[in-house]
């Protein structure tokens, strides 16, 4: 079995920001932005799921804004800053966001709730108090088997009221 760097010869020189820190590395120019940041970088916390964008299991921010790393290639990163589930919060210090979903149950097996959490940051710093319908407009993309979104909904609604959009 060939690893994601096997993949490919041809290698390509990238300087990013991931979670904060800046690093340059060699990477194959057909590798994804997902297989690099699980398999180099060992961000495990990005899944992957349908590996077509369509289940945003994938999500990390990419200069602040959501992007599946599953379509992207790990050289298109190159002068940019990447933030993955990793770079926000601390398990002994939650993001208020994390915290919301781990007060209203919005997580059951945690596959897609890294993407889920990151998703829903990003909606709190566009519509700071959404309703509930926008709630679920913003997190359509994001595909959930395991909660019915009800704890999810709630749990985004929660943290808007309770920190005036994460800002």
């Amino acid at each position: 079995m060939t690893t994601p760097r096997e993949s490919s010869q041809q290698e390509t020189n990238i300087t990013t920001t991931v979670n904060g820190e800046q690093r340059s590395w060699s990477v194959p120019v057909r590798l994804t932005l997902a297989d690099f940041l699980r398999h180099e970088l060992g961000l495990t916390g990005v899944h992957l799921g349908c590996e077509h964008g369509v289940c945003g299991a994938c999500t990390v921010w990419v200069d602040g804004r959501p992007a599946r790393s599953c379509l992207m290639l790990a050289p298109q990163i190159d002068g940019r800053a990447v933030t993955t589930i990793e770079g926000i919060g601390a398990p002994t210090e939650l993001h208020p966001m994390q915290e919301a979903f781990r007060e209203c149950h919005g997580l059951q097996c945690g596959y897609c709730t890294p993407a889920m959490v990151l998703t829903a940051i990003s909606l709190l710093r566009e519509v700071p108090n959404p309703s509930e319908e926008e709630v679920r407009e913003y997190m359509s993309g994001n595909i959930c088997r395991c909660t019915g979104y009800n704890f999810i909904v709630d749990a985004i609604l929660r943290a808007a009221a309770e920190k005036g959009g994460l800002g």
